[in-house]
């Protein structure tokens, strides 16, 4: 794991060596925008959708994003190529890439993100398996947090960014409550909006009811589970949703890239439905995995005891 896999502003670098320079506007300013994305048999799972949300990013932020993206798209095969090698062939990579506006230009302020040159990075390690491998059994928690979303008058929902104090304070607080939970954060209004790291679906009477698309991450997974939604015959809609609702869902979900899909078995120390994932989710589970050809639970139990240095 020593050898340069991962690429750093046109280099190759081993992990020892992927460092910022604490004059980048990333570090500075914590101005970076970035993508989580996974591998499914060593092919990376909807990048397409991941670069063309990148692309709406860095248009946000100023940066010019046509050629970023297509340098990206080049040199992901290679970085997968080199992490994974020594793997076993079943298992997959989860892959991190960030672009900031790069170091700040000497004797200017670092404003409207004026820099030398974009800082671009993507560095890969096999997934994280054991962080979640249990959920998909027992399911997750969540507690209800007092932080909020941050509002669309701060920064756009769309912008998928590294700034994220809000999710480590409300998870801080979750965890407080239950040190096995994670947190649901509100939006401004009060109406659910989303987890650290996840979109959230409920299931009601056998339809999927998510928070309005404008009003939270557009998640690349959320778009996977209304497609799936729609070869499976469940209803999908999109509207405001009160915290209430989610105490009595028959089910809540939990969509993000690397674990793909996980069920919520309690909110707030009370169970949802039964307390133990239902059969929408095991339902679901099963269409993805068809559609990716991996059983994602399965690999996630086999590789969560695996040692990554």
């Amino acid at each position: 794991m020593n050898e340069p896999s991962h690429f750093l502003n046109g280099q190759w670098v081993n992990r020892v060596s992927l460092a910022l320079d604490i004059e980048d506007l990333g570090v500075l300013q914590g101005v970076a925008v970035s993508e989580r994305l996974r591998t499914f048999r060593g092919q990376v799972f909807r990048l397409a959708d991941h670069l063309q949300r990148l692309h709406h990013s860095l248009e946000i932020i100023g940066i010019d994003p046509d050629a970023i993206c297509r340098q990206i798209e080049s040199i992901l095969p290679e970085v997968i190529a080199r992490n994974l090698r020594g793997m076993d062939a079943d298992d997959d990579l989860s892959i991190a890439l960030f672009v900031t506006p790069g170091k700040t230009v000497p004797d200017r302020q670092p404003i409207d993100g004026r820099a030398d040159q974009p800082t671009v990075c993507i560095s890969a390690r096999p997934i994280p398996f054991a962080d979640w491998a249990d959920k998909y059994t027992h399911g997750e928690h969540l507690v209800v947090s007092d932080v909020r979303q941050i509002p669309a008058n701060c920064w756009p929902p769309e912008l998928k960014c590294r700034s994220r104090m809000h999710y480590y304070l409300a998870d801080r607080q979750a965890r407080k409550r239950d040190s096995a939970a994670r947190a649901l954060l509100l939006d401004g209004n009060g109406f659910v909006g989303e987890t650290s790291t996840a979109n959230v679906i409920l299931v009601v009477k056998d339809v999927f009811v998510s928070p309005r698309i404008d009003k939270i991450l557009p998640g690349v997974s959320l778009t996977m589970v209304r497609e799936l939604a729609s070869q499976e015959g469940i209803p999908f809609t999109l509207r405001d949703i009160e915290p209430d609702e989610v105490a009595v869902a028959n089910e809540v979900l939990l969509v993000s890239t690397s674990p793909c899909l996980l069920p919520v078995t309690s909110c707030n120390g009370q169970p949802i439905g039964q307390g133990v994932p239902g059969p929408i989710f095991s339902r679901l589970l099963a269409a993805w995995s068809r559609q990716v050809g991996v059983s994602i639970a399965d690999q996630a139990r086999r590789f969560a005891r695996r040692v990554w240095i």
